[in-house]
């Protein structure tokens, strides 16, 4: 019997089975999260957070740089993806964090997820000790285990992917997160998602951070169109973070161009020998 997958087009095959990467994710979370709770119960984990460290403020820091008139950049401290493999064989994350403060980072992003991305806890705690930045846990959030266990590690911001969660989910995720001192940077891929994301309240004042993916889910395509696009109809003082596809410097201009000067640039720079000078050259050149 001829398997009906057969049929489809390649570029069918390779998109529904990128989609599956990302449930595969989200289910491989769920297991985690019930193997940690399982090890350290939620309440004993609450119970640490009076010793984590001091909150460095992520959207502080990213404002700040916005005042000053510079671009704010989210540099990401990332060994390797599903699809790309090793990404940075040479990697060190103390050695990129502090190549990244030197260069004129904003902030950090560090991959923790192990399974798919070869990534770790300690990775976020050694980049985070190696430097004065606030750090954003990358991470696939479903829990608010996960929430709690990030603010313990030192994190100063989680991420939510409206795509992996319902409306109940992402508003009460948001919450357990804002409640905690944590900023939050809410990842969307379109419209209705950016919709969806806006529906979030300010919780003392604060607001997240909309970061918009310019890598297209379904076609796994990128186009900076889509940050250009999003950002013709995001409310008025809201900061839109532009994410993936920022490889060049006419990339840079065209977005700073369109009033977009916050970025989350990870991949290019993990393939420079020097990921701070790589910063450097794209955002700040002489």
């Amino acid at each position: 019997m001829t398997n009906a997958t057969n049929h489809q087009p390649a570029h069918e095959r390779a998109n529904a089975g990128r989609a599956d990467i990302l449930q595969r994710i989200l289910d491989r979370k769920v297991e985690e999260v019930a193997v940690r709770s399982a090890r350290v119960p939620l309440d004993t984990l609450r119970a640490q957070l009076a010793g984590a460290p001091p909150i460095r403020g992520f959207v502080a820091a990213i404002e700040a740089k916005r005042a000053a008139g510079k671009p704010a950049v989210i540099a990401e401290v990332k060994k390797a993806s599903p699809s790309k493999g090793v990404i940075r064989e040479d990697f060190d994350p103390t050695v990129i964090a502090r190549g990244y403060e030197a260069g004129g980072a904003a902030c950090l992003s560090v991959l923790t997820d192990v399974d798919f991305f070869q990534g770790a806890d300690a990775y976020l705690q050694q980049a985070r000790a190696a430097c004065a930045l606030p750090v954003l846990r990358k991470d696939f959030t479903v829990d608010p285990y996960q929430i709690v266990e990030a603010r313990v590690l030192g994190a100063d911001c989680i991420l939510l992917i409206v795509s992996a969660l319902d409306d109940a989910q992402l508003a009460s995720l948001y919450r357990e997160a804002m409640n905690i001192g944590l900023d939050v940077l809410v990842e969307v891929h379109d419209s209705s998602e950016l919709t969806r994301a806006l529906e979030l309240r300010s919780i003392g004042g604060r607001l997240p951070l909309i970061g918009v993916n310019n890598r297209n889910l379904r076609t796994f395509e990128v186009s900076l169109d889509t940050s250009l696009s999003l950002k013709t109809i995001m409310p008025a003082g809201r900061v839109l973070v532009t994410e993936s596809g920022i490889a060049t410097r006419e990339d840079v201009e065209r977005m700073l161009a369109a009033d977009v000067d916050t970025f989350l640039v990870g991949e290019s720079f993990m393939r420079d020998p020097d990921p701070g000078a790589a910063l450097q050259r794209l955002f700040f050149p002489a």
